[in-house]
């Protein structure tokens, strides 16, 4: 039996970090949100870099046992009047104009 048979036998645990973000979530995300409404959707981002204040990174990674781990990321960019303008990450986006 080689080593990585042997490893295959050790329990390891899951493994979760960071924001769980669901696609119904992201699809309630509308062009021209604030950023209170954003956050009382999505929660509270994972990181907001200092130098720029405008821009939201929800990050989650899980680890499951021994499967090759898995990452998703959100990235969303506001605009200096707090408003939401720009979107990237691995989610499908269907964001459209709010009529705020």
């Amino acid at each position: 039996m080689g080593c990585s048979s042997l490893q295959r036998l050790v329990y390891r645990i899951d493994i979760r970090q960071g924001n769980y973000v669901e696609q119904k979530s992201v699809d309630k995300l509308r062009f021209g949100m604030s950023k209170e409404q954003v956050r009382y959707i999505m929660g509270s981002p994972m990181l907001i870099e200092n130098n720029h204040i405008n821009t939201w990174y929800y990050i989650y990674y899980y680890a499951k046992n021994h499967n090759n781990p898995v990452q998703k990321n959100l990235i969303l960019n506001f605009n200096s009047s707090e408003k939401l303008i720009d979107f990237s990450g691995d989610f499908a986006i269907n964001l459209f104009f709010n009529n705020i």
